[in-house]
């Protein structure tokens, strides 16, 4: 038996936030989406997913200071779960983005290529065009949506 459209309408009405749009998280889902999307048609040219940027990408923030970065560290800078992290690592690898050595029998040290450097630098204008796009002013640096998601992020560490 299915419910009566009143009884689905009271149910949205009595225990909900009244409509989709109401509730961030739907909201969050269906940006973060649209923003994956164009993100893997804007890297698809440099032969990257969007996570394949994403991870390459930390995995040079981590590296810029010199000193040795296992792939754990960038799965939690990320909080990515670590076989993702080690799953787009292993495709990064075999693209010759990244080189990865095993440290002390176990932990993977993560360095970017010059390859990977290059791809990079071409990736990254191309990242920011898309986040100019979709956020506006609100997503730069200082903006209102940028700060309050910085801000909301922070509370859950």
């Amino acid at each position: 038996m299915q419910p009566s459209p009143e009884e689905i309408a009271e149910m949205f009405k009595t225990v909900s936030l009244g409509a989709p749009e109401h509730a961030v998280g739907f909201v969050m889902w269906r940006m973060t989406h649209r923003f994956q999307r164009e993100m893997d048609q804007a890297m698809r040219e440099l032969d990257l997913t969007h996570l394949q940027f994403t991870v390459l990408a930390m995995a040079a923030w981590t590296n810029r200071g010199g000193n040795p970065v296992v792939q754990a560290e960038i799965a939690r800078f990320g909080d990515i779960h670590p076989m993702q992290v080690s799953l787009v690592l292993k495709a990064l690898e075999r693209k010759g983005m990244i080189r990865r050595a095993t440290r002390r029998g176990v932990a993977k040290v993560v360095s970017v290529t010059l390859r990977g450097l290059e791809v990079l630098r071409a990736a990254m204008p191309l990242a920011i065009a898309v986040q100019r796009r979709l956020f506006g002013k609100e997503g730069r640096p200082g903006g209102i949506l940028l700060e309050t998601l910085l801000k909301v992020d922070r509370r859950q560490k």
